[in-house]
């Protein structure tokens, strides 16, 4: 069914759960509009000030049947509805407050947002069900996805690069439920996580180095904890004269370097065929005559054909990976490897990470929302058949202070081996930097 057809169709709103005295007349004029102008509302070529416009003028003239409503309320009505026929409804003030990370749609009744590191409940609610659905259509429709009982978790991007999971019954429980982890429309810099606390001006001149000197890097947390952003800032000391290759499930990554091909993974259509895996682009990637390439985030047997690409003449490649500290984010290499459906020897895979990656950036969401990075760790080799790793800097709290985590990124006092390569590459850190001069 199309999607003009199955919003048409949708089924009247029950009364609302909280107070509302204007929710049946915006739900009936809302699906009045969708079945004056249908297919319209998504005509993507159309000028957007004009389509808005036009469809200002049929909600204010079926507004203008409705009895007992003030010239005030007529305009926040039709401003609300406009925003659910053509935007994202109640999710709009939601998605342009910069101050917001996230946005959690638990249902039509329940919504969060993080702020700051922290979740809190607002006041936002949807109509019902088919409201949420709405929204969800409007996100989907644009880039061809869909969303039924057939198919019932989609994940989307919204048109300023925001990521967007929607999951609905029957496997959600609770009714629509959608989470947004919003896009900022500038990328943050080495000094916007200083300011953060997230690591240290010193922290940063060596990990440029370690770019520079073509490292291969993984930046490793939980959910949430960041690791795109770092990712984002460790790319953006790629020097500009470098071909790069970006490969994502749902391009995030805000390279301003001139020479950079961004790729992005394709899931399947309605007959579950024409997939493109991250896997697969990773191995065209390396018929593109990359300098860099830079995986938005390993999750399966990607992983083999990455680490293969490290070994292979592409240093300085970077990717980011689900883990709670350095150690575990080798033992999930190890696994994602064996999720590629080759037989190989355990030690023979920990040789290939063994020699592949150079370094591991750990990064954590603390207990009071903030997010930093705690751990700079050093891959040295093997030794028998255990992979030998070595902190390089490590987060030492100290302590709390109205609810805040004290604390700092401190040198271990150990100089990394890959030191020389600095020196050989005319890269110079200044003495002291690692606990002690040299």
């Amino acid at each position: 069914m199309e999607l003009h057809e199955r919003l048409t169709t949708a089924r009247p709103a029950p009364p609302p759960g909280r107070d509302d005295p204007f929710a049946e007349i915006k739900n009936r004029v809302h699906m009045a509009v969708i079945g004056d102008l249908g297919p319209q509302l998504f005509n993507v070529s159309m000028d957007p000030l004009a389509l808005r416009e036009r469809v200002l003028a049929d909600i204010r003239r079926h507004l203008s049947e409705e009895q007992g409503i003030s010239r005030d309320d007529r305009d926040r009505l039709a401003s609300a509805i406009a925003d659910d026929a053509l935007g994202h409804g109640p999710l709009e003030r939601l998605l342009a407050d910069d101050s917001i990370s996230e946005i959690m749609v638990n249902g039509p009744r329940q919504i969060y947002i993080e702020r700051a590191g922290k979740l809190e409940l607002t006041n936002v609610v949807f109509q019902n069900d088919d409201h949420v659905m709405r929204i969800i259509d409007r996100i989907i429709a644009p880039i061809g996805r869909r969303v039924d009982e057939s198919s019932p978790m989609v994940d989307a991007r919204l048109t300023d690069g925001s990521r967007v999971n929607a999951i609905i019954p029957p496997l959600s429980l609770v009714g629509p439920v959608i989470t947004i982890r919003k896009f900022s429309a500038s990328p943050f810099t080495t000094d916007d996580l200083v300011r953060f606390g997230t690591s240290t001006p010193d922290m940063f001149d060596f990990l440029r180095a370690c770019v520079e000197a073509r490292l291969n890097i993984f930046v490793s947390g939980g959910t949430g904890s960041g690791k795109t952003t770092t990712l984002n800032v460790l790319s953006s000391f790629i020097p500009n004269d470098e071909r790069i290759v970006t490969i994502e499930d749902a391009a995030e990554l805000q390279l301003r370097q001139e020479h950079v091909v961004t790729l992005e993974s394709r899931p399947p259509n309605i007959e579950g065929k024409g997939a493109v895996p991250i896997r697969e682009l990773v191995r065209n990637s390396l018929r593109m005559r990359p300098d860099r390439i830079i995986v938005g985030e390993c999750r399966s047997g990607e992983a083999l054909d990455m680490l293969q690409a490290m070994n292979t003449g592409h240093d300085g490649s970077m990717s980011t990976g689900h883990a709670n500290s350095p150690r575990d984010m080798l033992s999930r290499l190890e696994t994602m490897v064996l999720m590629a459906g080759v037989d190989l020897p355990v030690r023979a895979i920990r040789e290939q990470i063994a020699s592949a990656v150079d370094l591991i950036v750990q990064q954590s969401r603390l207990k009071d929302g903030t997010r930093k990075i705690v751990n700079i760790t050093e891959v040295q080799g093997m030794e028998g058949d255990v992979i030998v790793m070595q902190d390089v800097f490590v987060f030492e709290q100290t302590g709390i202070v109205e609810g805040k985590i004290q604390g700092r990124l401190k040198p271990t006092g150990i100089r990394p081996k890959f030191v020389e390569k600095f020196e050989v590459m005319g890269i110079h850190l200044p003495p002291g930097l690692f606990g002690f001069s040299y």
